[in-house]
């Protein structure tokens, strides 16, 4: 059976996250619902990142098995027609027989976008304003202490579904873009809200209300309560999401144009 890849892109703050719940407005269902309507088949989908509501994503990819065959191109202008305007199917791709949007991913990688002064009117849905300055050597240091693999137990809620707390991080740093500073972080998989008490943290560092020590403690395991609080979902983004280079000639999706 042909499987089906949807690169996706969204706005999500008319949107509770990714995943289905009662009686919410949720990503997964919007985008099935429009899948199944033009396939009259009940597709289910895997994604790469099940992003938090409120959290927007720039590259996401999804996948599914379908028992027909499909025109890419024909089935992202079907797609294009019923879906709302803050979920968009950028492309549409067959793929390999064995790809799965989640379970094939090496890495995701994200964006969280920091303003240091009052609030813009234009950007007030995608940039944290923070009124108080920050140290920025402090700012750094404490994103350079998450690279690799750690405990990040104290960055994600104390319920939660998740059994294993390990996670490796590859890239965590901030970085100068106009007036904004932004933390790009890169891992082979994310806790839910990880990201987001991450920067709470760092930006408590940055501020002097907490010692750049903590973090050591805070990546060795320690309970949610230690670390800082969870910043707002609307300046965190899903920019890209990596998957194997495919060993053979010629690439591993078709992409319709």
């Amino acid at each position: 059976m042909p499987v089906i890849r949807l690169d996706i892109e969204y706005d999500g703050a008319r949107f509770s996250g990714w995943s289905p719940q009662p009686d919410a407005r949720t990503i997964d269902a919007v985008l099935a619902h429009a899948v199944r309507i033009i396939l009259q088949e009940d597709i289910e989908l895997e994604v790469a990142g099940r992003t938090d509501a409120g959290v927007h994503a720039a590259a996401q990819v999804v996948s599914f098995v379908t028992r027909q065959s499909i025109d890419p191109a024909r089935l992202t202008k079907g797609l294009a027609g019923l879906l709302p305007v803050d979920l968009a199917v950028v492309s549409t791709s067959i793929a390999p027989d064995d790809f799965n949007a989640r379970k094939s991913a090496l890495s995701r990688v994200y964006e969280y976008r920091v303003r240091v002064g009052q609030r813009t009117a234009l950007r007030r849905n995608v940039v944290l304003a923070h009124p108080q300055p920050l140290d920025r050597d402090l700012l750094d240091a404490a994103a350079a202490a998450c690279c690799g693999q750690h405990d990040f137990t104290a960055f994600t809620p104390t319920k939660t579904e998740h059994i294993f707390f390990h996670r490796t991080v590859y890239e965590c740093g901030w970085q100068t873009r106009g007036d904004e500073l932004v933390l790009r972080v890169e891992a082979n998989a994310f806790l839910r809200n990880m990201v987001r008490i991450m920067v709470g943290t760092m930006l408590e560092i940055a501020r002097g209300h907490r010692p750049l020590s903590d973090m050591e403690e805070l990546l060795a395991g320690a309970p949610r309560e230690r670390a800082g609080k969870t910043a707002p979902p609307h300046a965190l983004t899903l920019i890209d999401v990596r998957y194997p280079v495919p060993t053979s000639a010629g690439p591993i999706l078709t992409t319709a144009e």
